[in-house]
């Protein structure tokens, strides 16, 4: 199981509950952009059910995918790290139902109480940590040198 899967499950039940008291259901047509990069990064998501692509802008070219998120999956980070803006942008690629987090009522939560907001930062940081590995292999395979040595640079 990914650790984008048991965000909200690896936090204690009491931060959980804290967490599903200021959420907000929605519904994402497919198609529809959630968010573009560089924008505020003001709230967050949980998705549910359907899939979401995260691109990345390619100047003079249609936008790269850089990963394709489902159910369970934390759809958004930025809105954690100051200046609080998009990294990459993000469209439903089919319907999706989705969990939605205002950032500024859950960065309150965890200026309120200190150990919560280290126990969802760092589920957060495990997220982005899982996420920098999987692009890492996805370049490899792109990039990466066919046939060499094992070890070897080229």
């Amino acid at each position: 199981m990914s650790t984008t899967t048991t965000l909200l499950n690896g936090l204690p039940p009491a931060s959980r509950d804290r967490m599903m008291k200021v959420a907000t259901e929605v519904f994402l047509p497919a198609g529809t952009r959630v968010f573009e990069e560089g924008q505020r990064a003001d709230r967050f998501w949980i998705i549910r059910t359907g899939t979401v692509v995260l691109d990345l802008h390619v100047p003079g070219r249609r936008a790269a995918t850089v990963e394709t998120l489902g159910p369970g999956d934390l759809l958004g980070w930025s809105w954690l790290l100051p200046p609080y803006s998009w990294h990459l942008g993000a469209e439903a690629k089919t319907a999706v139902e989705a969990v939605r987090f205002d950032a500024t009522i859950v960065r309150a939560l965890c200026e309120a109480d200190p150990a919560f907001g280290k126990a969802l930062s760092l589920r957060v940081a495990q997220v982005v940590a899982e996420r920098l590995q999987n692009t890492r292999v996805r370049l490899l395979d792109l990039y990466g040198p066919y046939g060499g040595e094992p070890g070897r640079r080229v």
